[in-house]
């Protein structure tokens, strides 16, 4: 476990004590696991059995008060300094307990509702989402609209005073599963792409939304493609201002970066690659000690550039890193450990069932939807060339051309 550090203060300290006394009496101490085991279901049963644990398991931890640390008291939240949570994320780490999928789009979505939503929409929703009673799920991307989400074309019509929504979505994690979801949608055809997209928040229940699981190459079927037939939406439900929902949306796709850059293992990659390394009797191997090196220092520097971001976050400031670095580290990443991996098993690591060899394909399988989810990596080059370095935007179309005069495949 961790130890109070001698920077705590008598205060931290405290806290870090009843953190873990409550972890004591309510959690089970994290159990031996392999370190090659995988995090991944192909049953729907066991997915969603998963899933529901995150949220019981959010509710727990937010009706104890030990979630939504830093958003005020009357959203649901718990009034504290940003330490709070890194206290609490130290010791729980301890423990065979997490909130699963639900935490990522608590992560994406709280900081936007803080930001964009209403006093009402803040009042009622965060403290629902905090607690995990909503799961939500991201309806952003399309089949002709993923590296440029400026230019999906989820059709939705005002009537009266709601939206009928037509399109349709795909890449929706745990879309099967979630309660609501987070809509990019279409509302004004004549407006330039950026400017007259909407941002809804939807009952995923409503009538005429199908969600039809993808399986993926390893069996599991984590993605969704979601289908949306003249589905009613109402105009109480928009987040942010009707056509100017592209502000709520790089909201969500920052905070997404954040997330997949901050996110943890106990055990790590580099140590899993040392120890392939040992397996094969490749520690002494100059090429790869050198790789070894190289995944220890990207990763040092993802865990260093995350916490930095990370604390950004908690006490809602600008972050001092774009969070598409991180994106794009983790994504390179992926790779570099991925054909590391496979370059030490060699014929191990084609064939046959030992967790290893699974854990190798894994690692080099997963490197395409690393690098497309939460934003393709040219993507975060095109953002981080323009945000972070000022850079003059990337050729194409005038942006001030009206979104149904570009031509689309």
């Amino acid at each position: 476990m961790e130890e109070p550090t001698a920077t705590e203060s008598p205060e931290q300290a405290a806290y870090r004590a009843e953190v873990r006394a409550w972890l004591s009496a309510n959690a089970t101490p994290r159990k031996q696991v392999s370190p090659w085991a995988l995090n991944f279901h192909t049953s729907y049963e066991d997915a969603r059995r998963e899933f529901e644990k995150g949220r019981a398991w959010q509710k727990t931890c937010h009706d104890a008060g030990f979630a939504g640390f830093t958003y005020p008291v009357e959203y649901g939240g718990q009034g504290k300094p940003a330490w709070a949570e890194a206290i609490f994320k130290d010791e729980v780490a301890n423990f065979d307990v997490s909130s699963g999928f639900i935490s990522s789009t608590i992560a994406m979505l709280g900081p936007t509702l803080a930001k964009h939503g209403t006093e009402e929409q803040k009042r009622t929703l965060l403290p629902r989402l905090l607690s995990g009673e909503d799961a939500y799920c991201q309806l952003f991307s399309e089949p002709g609209a993923g590296s440029d989400l400026a230019g999906l074309g989820c059709k939705a019509v005002l009537d009266g005073d709601e939206f009928v929504v037509t399109g349709q979505k795909v890449w929706n994690s745990a879309a099967q599963f979630c309660s609501r979801g987070m809509l990019l949608v279409r509302t004004n055809p004549d407006a330039p792409k950026h400017k007259g997209i909407t941002f809804l928040l939807v009952d995923m229940d409503s009538p005429g939304i199908e969600v039809r699981p993808l399986v993926q190459p390893n069996g599991a079927s984590h993605f969704n493609e979601v289908f949306l037939e003249e589905v009613r939406v109402p105009v109480a439900n928009v987040l942010g201002a009707v056509h100017e929902g592209w502000g709520p949306a790089r909201t969500v796709l920052s905070n997404e970066s954040a997330f997949i850059g901050g996110a943890g293992t106990s055990v790590s990659t580099y140590q899993k690659l040392v120890m392939l390394a040992q397996q094969y009797g490749l520690t002494g191997d100059p090429v790869v000690r050198q790789e070894l090196v190289v995944a220890f220092t990207r990763e040092k520097l993802l865990a260093w550039m995350g916490e930095r971001i990370m604390t950004a976050v908690r006490r809602r400031e600008v972050p001092p890193v774009d969070p598409s670095i991180l994106k794009l580290f983790v994504a390179g990443n992926k790779v570099q450990s991925g054909n590391l991996a496979m370059a030490m098993s060699g014929a191990a690591g084609m064939a046959g069932g030992a967790e290893q060899t699974l854990w190798a394909q894994n690692e080099l399988i997963t490197r395409y939807g690393i690098s497309i989810g939460g934003g393709t990596n040219e993507v975060q080059r095109n953002n981080l060339a323009e945000r972070a370095l000022g850079l003059p935007r990337e050729p194409g179309f005038d942006p001030n051309q009206s979104w149904k005069d570009i031509p689309r495949n």
